[in-house]
């Protein structure tokens, strides 16, 4: 199936900002962050298609996955 990944802030260095890609079916938020090779650790939000959603969200066909990292400010 085939997914749009929006990468913000830190995330995007050495990758994209905005990508489609395939992924198998039954992914979950946590295997798209796994095969970009992004360490777990770095992704604080997820959205798929503007809404929050866990690491454990199934995606399906044609969704949209926004990761995000920890927002740091003092």
């Amino acid at each position: 199936m085939q997914v749009t990944v929006k990468l913000f802030a830190d995330l995007r260095e050495g990758r994209f900002e905005i990508e489609n890609t395939k992924i198998a079916d039954q992914s979950r938020v946590t295997d798209v962050v796994q095969s970009l090779n992004i360490p777990p650790d770095q992704v604080k939000i997820c959205l798929v298609n503007g809404r929050n959603a866990g690491t454990d969200y199934v995606v399906q066909n044609g969704d949209t996955v926004s990761l995000f990292p920890p927002v740091g400010g003092g």
